[in-house]
């Protein structure tokens, strides 16, 4: 059994994120010692490191909960996952295509000042108060 200080640091999850996966009913509440401290066993050890990982890998708490449900049903096919995944992929997808837009807009702007003083046109902050001297939407 684990305490919930043992099982932070185990897992590398933050005390207080524990206890909201709790509420959140990811996390099955854990059972009380007669002092009233949370006791955790090696199945929530498990289920704290998958969660742990799904969030490193940015799904939502909504996609896990799914995705623990499907695992609590092994007769289940694989396919619900599968598309859990690949929307999961999607989302990722479209983030970088943002964040590459956003990295060429940034090189743009930051290549633009000239001054040696921020008086002088500095085209960075010019560039922040004039939406419209972007190129890109971001």
């Amino acid at each position: 059994m684990f305490s919930i200080g043992e099982l932070s640091k185990r897992t590398k999850v933050k005390v207080p994120t524990i206890r909201y996966y709790e509420e959140m009913g990811l996390l099955a509440e854990a059972e009380r010692t007669s002092g009233n401290q949370r006791r955790y066993d090696k199945e929530g050890l498990e289920r704290l490191s998958f969660i742990r990982h799904a969030r490193d890998l940015g799904f939502s708490i909504e996609a896990i909960l799914s995705l623990i449900e499907l695992q609590e049903h092994p007769d289940r096919s694989c396919q619900a996952a599968t598309e859990i995944a690949t929307s999961q992929l999607t989302d990722v997808r479209a983030k970088i295509k943002r964040l590459r837009a956003l990295e060429k807009e940034l090189v743009r702007m930051s290549k633009g000042c000239e001054g040696d003083g921020v008086a002088e046109d500095c085209y960075v902050l010019a560039s922040l108060a004039d939406h419209k001297l972007c190129r890109r939407e971001h």
